[in-house]
């Protein structure tokens, strides 16, 4: 394995999470007498320049041609994108002469809202039957993968964008020289770029290892970040800390000539050296930390099928299986998840075979115990399942350390 980035071949392990099938490979009943496919998920550390990475073992279009995963399903999703949406064309002063683009747009969840507001914009997003739910908003969206020559295309058809907008996306392509160079096909001269995606402060910090999985090929710090848009003559010129999926950052790049970079950026790169981030050192207690998030959970279920407590799941999301592969939990310690994805119901989940409900299923079983697997969205889950109380249920959340949600106001009874 070389580095992507700068394509060194001195790469240090810093997580072996062992071997899992795709996150997103959800498994009908028809396909439970059948094998899967699993792959190594190892994580590794370029010495070179920094760049955390796992290996190419799937392709984008193994996961992305059709895809589980609908954005607009997460109700605090939708309201972040509507408010990056109106502070964009405020801050940029965008109007219906301006273009927005966004790649990877999945079902609308963002565009919807630029739609709403009079500003054109296009979506580029690979999945057809994602594609399709933003048509159906109205959104306009192309599908395809953003290549070279698809920005060529479209830059041609549609003329150079004002905004181009990739969020959590830039970790999920293996050519990311390829990708960055479409991103800056895209923009125009004076155009902005904005990327979100998941710090990996926080991956290594906090222990989130299950934010690893195939379709994330790479992790980045500010300082990998701005090392890899610089190939495509593109300068981060602003950072925002964001709490979305355990913390995030948002990078707005722009070209090299009319790049004129503020104070965040040294600020969140002085951050991310302090962590120690900035030599490999840095990244040494991430496997440790792992193993003690795995063992906490285990304890805590074993515990619980011993009181003879029913222990259910909420969600069914990409890093929820491979918290589940990792740590060997099937329907003997969590005996069904429940998902407001519609797609995933009637299916398992991949590996470990847990079988998806509908929310409703918690309503009619109450069980004892509702472990949260996204996590990541603690406010918006425990508003929704704060009633999970008023029959003497906890909510549980497995990271960054093991916790139980504060259900207080429920009308509970005792249950042990």
């Amino acid at each position: 394995m070389r580095c992507r980035l700068c394509h060194s071949g001195h790469l240090t392990s810093v997580l072996d999470l062992g071997a899992t099938p795709p996150c997103e490979k959800f498994l009908t009943e028809a396909e439970l007498d059948l094998p899967e496919t699993t792959y190594p998920l190892h994580l590794r550390l370029c010495e070179n320049c920094l760049l955390l990475q796992i290996p190419a073992l799937i392709t984008p279009a193994d996961t992305f041609v059709e895809y589980a995963y609908y954005s607009s399903f997460s109700d605090s999703w939708v309201r972040h994108a509507r408010t990056f949406v109106q502070q964009a064309i405020a801050d940029l002063s965008l109007g219906p002469d301006s273009l927005l683009v966004e790649v990877a747009s999945n079902d609308g969840y963002l565009l919807q809202h630029a739609v709403a507001a009079g500003i054109p914009c296009l979506g580029i997003e690979p999945s057809h039957n994602v594609g399709a739910a933003a048509r159906e908003k109205g959104v306009p969206t192309v599908t395809a993968f953003l290549d070279e020559d698809t920005a060529t295309r479209i830059r041609d058809a549609h003329g150079p964008a004002d905004l181009v907008v990739a969020n959590n996306v830039y970790a999920h392509v293996p050519d990311l020289l390829g990708f960055t160079r479409a991103l800056r096909g895209l923009l125009a001269d004076d155009g902005w770029l904005s990327i979100e995606v998941h710090h990996a402060l926080n991956l290594v910090r906090l222990g989130q290892f299950d934010t690893v999985y195939h379709e994330h090929f790479q992790y980045y710090t500010v300082a990998s970040a701005r090392r890899a848009l610089a190939t495509a003559g593109l300068t981060v010129v602003d950072v925002e800390l964001l709490p979305t999926h355990g913390g995030s950052l948002r990078l707005w790049a722009r070209p090299d000539p009319v790049a004129r970079p503020r104070p965040r950026v040294a600020e969140v790169l002085a951050m991310e050296e302090s962590a120690g981030l900035h030599s490999a050192a840095g990244y040494s207690d991430l496997q440790d930390r792992a193993e003690q998030v795995r063992a906490e959970l285990l304890e805590f279920l074993l515990d619980c099928r011993a009181a003879g407590r029913r222990v259910a799941g909420y969600g069914a999301p990409g890093k929820g299986n491979t918290l589940l592969n990792y740590c060997g939990i099937r329907p003997d310690l969590l005996s069904y998840t429940v998902d407001r994805n519609p797609y995933k119901h009637g299916r398992y989940t991949p590996g470990t075979r847990i079988p998806i409900h509908p929310p409703e299923r918690l309503d009619a079983d109450r069980p004892d115990v509702v472990v949260v697997l996204p996590w990541n969205l603690e406010t918006e889950i425990t508003a929704q399942l704060r009633h999970v109380g008023s029959w003497g249920g906890q909510l549980v959340y497995p990271l960054p350390t093991l916790h139980h949600a504060n259900l207080a106001g429920a009308e509970s009874g005792s249950r042990s």
